[in-house]
């Protein structure tokens, strides 16, 4: 068993509960910018969550020139769904490239000009807990705008 494959595959899992709650608001309400929110929206921080694999795991990781995803490019839970298929795509060809080489390291330079030293491992680590911190958002943000959401912790279904 490839323990990060399984990992991802939970963390897929959960991903697809919470994109089954967001399918029951409405399109309106799954683009709506929340000022307690700092002017997010649920869809914007879907597309922040994606942009955030592509950046470290794509770019940084892989050296791949991939475009921004831009929030309001995407209409719909289901061109969401999209963003995140190719999503997934990308993190198992990270997973593929460093399997077995966690501890490799990545030298990354940052726009406001510093730089840092991350381990394969690091930046799954960080990309996957990131993903859970903007879900635990997304769910208060439904919460606000009225909608009860499911179970969407690691369970088992």
């Amino acid at each position: 068993m490839d323990l990060f494959v399984s990992q991802y595959d939970w963390i897929q899992r959960t991903r697809g509960s919470l994109f089954l709650y967001c399918e029951t608001l409405s399109p309106t309400d799954y683009v709506k910018e929340l000022e307690t929110f700092g002017g997010d929206s649920i869809r914007n921080l879907h597309a922040h969550v994606a942009d955030c694999y592509r950046v470290w795991l794509g770019s940084r990781a892989l050296g791949k020139s991939l475009p921004k995803i831009k929030p309001e490019s995407v209409n719909s839970v289901q061109e969401m769904r999209e963003v995140f298929r190719r999503t997934d795509d990308l993190v198992h060809e990270f997973l593929n490239e460093f399997k077995g080489k966690w501890d490799h390291t990545i030298q990354v330079s940052f726009q406001s000009g510093g730089s840092g030293e991350f381990t394969a491992l690091w930046l799954f680590t960080h990309t996957t807990t990131h993903e859970f911190h903007h879900k635990g958002q997304i769910v208060k943000i439904g919460r606000q705008l009225g909608y009860i959401p499911p179970e969407t912790d690691l369970i088992e279904s």
